[in-house]
């Protein structure tokens, strides 16, 4: 637990709040002249000796290192990548006091307020912002598994496309490289009655069977939209298998606080999602409504840190309907997770391309981060032209 005593200089401050996020994240904070391996699955030790000098933290799971924490001062949270260097120089020294023989693979920068992380497992690591830092259990799993999801998703096999629409496939390949790009997210833009949630199903039952991944989100926010999408995941049949997708994986359509541990897809509103990151009940009329078309405040929704469901608890997450302006207001709930975001829509506008969960109002011109499936008839909008393509024309921007 962090010290009775109020630190006093700023990054003694910043540190007091890493504890604090540390032990809501199921960690054991310890003094390096307190350590106690036995206390918990996994236990931070503050200050760990090693042969370059003192890491700030360093991770232990299962009475191995496996990880590290650099702190730094709140007012470095707009430079804080550019200590990565420092990061990686710690992790690949040898500590102290004990046999490590192996680099520290998980590796966190953070102010108390802005966490990075970095995966040096990887091809090409890359940081990448996080709610909170990642669950001892989750560090396990994850240094149990042969391959990163960034490795196994280089290994894809080349989509069969038959049963596909023309535009389905290309919208599939295109999110694919997206993907093996590391994008962190995505627009899949198709016109009404082309099939967007069935490319979407596609998509995920490739990521689950080719990929690995673990668990994948599908927001919506009607409750009725919820009805629809567990209906084409229960009808789905896969051009591979002879079972439809409910025989082979998991999906659960949340209803209630309950969520499935082995739930491999899950699909609720986002009202739901943050009634339970919240711990708040919800009555079942607030998913009747869509929450775009009452009273709404202007903050965005704050949320917390949640045990049951972790930052992490997601690998990606599908937001049907992208362009509506609740997923703008409840832009924190999908900030939360440390999950690649893939928005559906037919008809994009300035939210979708702006301020929403798709791509960032900071991002750089809209063409240099466009890539647009047209006909070979049709070509791509010179900048500040329409980008509407006509049907059953897809479009996928990433970012």
């Amino acid at each position: 637990m962090p010290s009775g005593t109020p630190n006093q200089n700023p990054e003694q401050k910043a540190r007091d709040k890493i504890d604090l996020l540390l032990n809501d994240a199921g960690w054991v904070v310890q003094d390096k002249n307190k350590i106690d391996f036995k206390a918990g699955l996994g236990v931070a030790v503050r200050e760990y000796p090693t042969y370059v000098g003192p890491a700030d933290y360093v991770l232990f799971v299962e009475q191995k290192a496996v990880g590290l924490i650099e702190a730094k001062p709140e007012d470095w949270g707009h430079k804080i990548t550019t200590v990565e260097e420092q990061s990686k120089g710690y992790a690949e020294a040898e500590l102290k006091w004990i046999s490590n023989t192996e680099r520290l693979n998980f590796i966190y920068e953070s102010t108390g307020i802005i966490t990075r992380f970095t995966d040096a497992r990887d091809p090409k690591p890359r940081s990448r912002e996080i709610f909170n830092f990642h669950r001892p259990e989750t560090l396990l799993e994850w240094t149990n598994q042969g391959s990163t999801l960034a490795g196994r998703l280089l290994k894809l096999p080349e989509l069969n496309p038959q049963g596909l629409r023309n535009c389905q496939t290309i919208a599939i390949n295109k999110l694919e490289g997206s993907f093996k790009n590391r994008h962190p997210r995505a627009l899949i833009q198709m016109a009404t009655g082309a099939g967007k949630t069935f490319t979407a199903i596609t998509s995920i039952y490739r990521l689950l069977k080719h990929a690995d991944a673990k668990r994948i989100l599908f927001l919506v926010d009607t409750k009725n939209l919820g009805e629809q999408a567990e209906q084409e995941f229960m009808s789905y049949v896969p051009n591979d298998d002879n079972r439809k997708f409910t025989e082979l994986y998991n999906v659960q359509r949340l209803k209630s606080s309950f969520v499935a541990n082995d739930s491999q897809v899950c699909i609720s509103t986002i009202q739901r999602m943050y009634s339970l990151l919240k711990d708040q009940p919800l009555e079942d009329a607030a998913e009747e409504i869509n929450p775009a078309e009452l009273v709404q405040p202007k903050e965005p929704m704050p949320v917390v840190y949640s045990e049951k469901i972790p930052p992490e608890f997601f690998d990606y997450i599908f937001i049907d309907e992208c362009h509506r302006s609740i997923y703008n207001l409840w832009q924190q709930v999908l900030d939360y997770f440390d999950a690649s975001l893939v928005g559906l829509t037919a008809t994009p506008d300035n939210r979708t391309y702006g301020n929403s969960v798709v791509l960032p109002s900071t991002t750089v011109e809209l063409l240099s981060v466009y890539t647009c499936c047209f006909s070979d008839t049709q070509k791509i909008p010179a900048s500040g032209e329409s980008r509407k393509p006509s049907t059953p024309c897809t479009s996928l921007s990433t970012v």
